[in-house]
């Protein structure tokens, strides 16, 4: 008997724990959160945000009309959204890559992202991150502060739009104190590029670099 009841509180284990471990929320409208610690399967909505709090794991994170903030220490496959920014915490690990069209990005220190970064339509900030991919944009600005390392390259493409009018200023690029960029920089359209004397990158295309060594790029 007690053999017994051992094999079927075993069974009655491995059946539920991996659909306990995998949880997946799925939203048409409204707001997703993965709580601290936790872990679970995709995190996804429609209209609202996602929110993973400190420590928590999870697969693939997307939502279309909303924003994305993910905690310290989190442990995630993807980021997607379509019209919000993302917004990652410190010591955050991503094992593909963080997209959005219209939004920013940013990836606090010790971020480690295993493939690119890409917009549209906004910023995209890093520090301190190690970045396994390239980063992507169109009229977004970049900034690739301290200590970063960048094992891809950065492209800014050109605006395809079938309207001939520029809006705003052109793009702001900066490669901070100690960053690495290995990859080559591409500049499809016309952008200001800031290169700080202890940083490290490929060739560069498109774009004059302008060399500084302060802490922070000029202000324009």
């Amino acid at each position: 008997m007690t053999r017994y009841r051992t094999a079927l509180l075993l069974s009655l284990a491995l059946a539920t724990g991996p659909a306990l471990a995998q949880q997946e929320i799925s939203k048409v409208n409204g707001s997703v959160t993965a709580e601290a610690g936790q872990t679970y399967g995709d995190l996804e909505t429609v209209n609202g945000s996602v929110r993973v709090d400190t420590g928590a794991t999870a697969e693939d994170v997307s939502t279309v009309n909303g924003a994305i903030e993910v905690g310290d220490k989190a442990r995630l496959q993807s980021l997607e959204t379509v019209n919000g920014g993302i917004r990652v915490g410190t010591g955050v690990q991503v094992q593909d890559g963080i997209e959005t069209v219209n939004g920013s990005v940013f990836v606090d220190r010790g971020g480690v992202i295993g493939k690119g970064v890409s917009t549209v339509n906004g910023g995209i900030g890093l520090v301190a991150t190690q970045l396994g991919g390239d980063i992507h944009t169109v009229n977004g600005d970049i900034t690739v502060g301290v200590n970063s390392h960048v094992k891809g390259g950065i492209k800014v493409e050109k605006n395809k739009s079938i309207l001939p009018i520029k809006l705003g200023r052109d793009p702001r690029i900066i490669i901070g104190p100690k960053a690495v960029v290995e990859g080559p920089l591409v500049f499809e359209r016309p952008v200001t590029l800031y290169v700080h004397r202890s940083a490290k990158t490929g060739p560069i295309t498109g774009a004059t670099a302008k060399i500084f060594d302060t802490d922070t790029a000029p202000t324009e």
